[in-house]
């Protein structure tokens, strides 16, 4: 018995200090070191505070303001540690009422908007924490942010064509727009 066990122990051992604590050390180094604003979780900070990161998403819902893709992490939107699609099928009568409910949402904070609304302002991604939304998206919402800001919708579009992001390497997904990026710009603008 001693035969096998001593060789089992100093396995086991091995095995611990090479996948529990040398691996994960080089790992966390390698990330800090190549990619430090991410590894520190991408954070944005104005006027010292920070205000959030720009990897996960943020639940904004004043007219003022660019609101985001729907989080389906509730009860609590954009909660990181509950990351997870809803699982609803198109048939599901929760999802047809939840994005309903969305939809009068946005009829309401801009009932002028003839236009139709695009599908990620309505349905949840699969994580819940989308930081972005598309250029369509953010167009759809600038009349409001506009009129409730009492700025130039012309400011407005030329804000969203600063803060379009093209597509990754060129071709993967489609132009997006960083909501929290495009809500600080907006509060940076000079107050009318």
């Amino acid at each position: 018995m001693k035969s096998t066990l001593r060789p089992a122990l100093v396995l086991f051992g091995a095995l611990t200090l090479i996948v529990g604590i040398l691996y994960p050390l080089a790992v966390t180094g390698i990330g800090k070191l190549a990619f430090a604003d991410q590894a520190a979780g991408s954070l944005v900070t104005r006027n010292g505070q920070m205000v959030g990161s720009r990897l996960i998403g943020q639940s904004f819902t004043s007219p003022g303001y660019f609101w985001g893709r729907p989080s389906a992490t509730g009860p609590m939107p954009n909660n990181a540690s509950g990351s997870s699609g809803s699982n609803q099928g198109p048939l599901n009568p929760a999802l047809t009422g939840a994005v309903e409910g969305r939809l009068a949402a946005l009829r309401e904070a801009d009932p002028g908007n003839t236009s139709p609304v695009p599908v990620d302002l309505v349905t949840a991604s699969a994580s819940g924490l989308d930081p972005e939304i598309s250029l369509a998206a953010a167009h759809y919402q600038a009349g409001r942010v506009a009129a409730v800001r009492k700025i130039a919708r012309s400011r407005v579009e030329a804000l969203i064509s600063e803060h379009t992001v093209g597509q990754s390497l060129g071709f993967f997904g489609e132009a997006r727009v960083n909501v929290l990026a495009l809500n600080l710009a907006l509060d940076a603008e000079p107050v009318r």
